[in-house]
Formats: C-alpha cells, sequence, structure tokens
C-alpha cells in the first residue's frame, strides 16, 4: 500500500484542534465541496493568518461587480502559472472550469492565456493582471486607458490588482508550505 503523500512540510492541526471558528468554516466547506481543500487544513497552522487570509480571500472574490466570479479565477490561474504554484493552477483551474462551465478554459488560461478562448477584454485583463504580478512598477496610465477601452472601470482595475496581489502572497505560501492539490480538483468541471 503506498503511503499518502503530506500536504504540507509544516505541521497540519487535526480538526477537533481547531479553535472552534476555524473547524466550523472547514466542515461548511467540507460539506458544500464533498472535501476539505488542503489550503484549509495548511493555513489552520497559523489560526489568526488563517481568519486574516480568508476574510481578504473573500472580500475580493465573492463580492459583487463588473468582473464575473470566473474572470476573477481567470486572474488566479493565469498569475499563479507565472507564479508556478501548482496548488493554485490546480485549484483554481477546478473552480474556473466550474464558473465558466467549460471544461477546457483552465488549462487554456494556465498554459497561455493569449491563445485561450477568451473574449479580447479578458486578455485585456489577464495582460494587466501580469504585468501586475511580474513588473507592478511599471504600470502607468496607459495601462489604466487600456482597460478602461474595454469597458473596465478604475475599481474593476482595484479589484484585478488586489487579486493578482494577494494571490502572489498565496502562491508564495502554497510554494514555501509544499501545499499539495486535492486529487479531487483535476476532474472537477471536465464534463
Amino acid at each position: 500500500m503506498t503511503q499518502a503523500l503530506a500536504i504540507s512540510r509544516f505541521p497540519v492541526p487535526d480538526l477537533a484542534d481547531m479553535p472552534d471558528d476555524i473547524r466550523v468554516r472547514i466542515l461548511a466547506v467540507q460539506e458544500k465541496s464533498g472535501f476539505i481543500p488542503n489550503v484549509f487544513l495548511v493555513l489552520a497552522h497559523r489560526p489568526d493568518e488563517f481568519r486574516a487570509f480568508f476574510a481578504y480571500h473573500d472580500a475580493l472574490m465573492d463580492k459583487p461587480g463588473n468582473l464575473t466570479k470566473a474572470e476573477r479565477e481567470m486572474i488566479v490561474v493565469a498569475t499563479s502559472n507565472l507564479n508556478q504554484c501548482q496548488y493554485c493552477v490546480i485549484a483554481h483551474g477546478a473552480i474556473l472550469r466550474i464558473r465558466a462551465k467549460d471544461p477546457l478554459i483552465a488549462d487554456q488560461v494556465a498554459v497561455n492565456y493569449r491563445k485561450a478562448d477568451i473574449t479580447d477584454r479578458q486578455k485585456a485583463m489577464l495582460d494587466f493582471a501580469v504585468r501586475v504580478s511580474m513588473e507592478a512598477y511599471k504600470v502607468s496610465e496607459s495601462d489604466f486607458a487600456t482597460l478602461k477601452s474595454h469597458g473596465f472601470t478604475e475599481e474593476d482595475v482595484w479589484d484585478i490588482a488586489a487579486i493578482t496581489a494577494f494571490f502572489g502572497l498565496s502562491n508564495r505560501l502554497a510554494n514555501v508550505t509544499s501545499m499539495r492539490p486535492n486529487a479531487e480538483f483535476y476532474s472537477m468541471g471536465r464534463g
């Protein structure tokens, strides 16, 4: 019998030993998805950071606005690929497939969003996200003008930048902790 691979290089607390609020949140996620995404278990190692991380995550990813939930996930997948974050590409790729109702989109966006079957507006959004991820110091008024020409508002630009920056943090933590994607993510939303 093959031994299960560790989901983190850091200790992962038992569900029973977690603070009540964190355990309740994790159990709610498990009930909804049918499993516990490893990110919840890994980050539970540091409860205060877990709470702050997921509060900001929810503020960015679950809010209403001009960016669809699928477009928010596109940003995560494209920039996480640049940061070589296996966990985030796999996990958010699954969410993207589900939200876009497209079994091909996540692979296309992860490998080369410029060739993906997405709109010119979405390509402009991802061009900006990549710029923020790799060269934020070069962001200029011309970037804002380009996004505006595709119908994005100043608030949308903030959202794109904030999602990119937040997942830059997430990518780095996932890589340092050796966070392993759940096997369930690989087949989700594929048909």
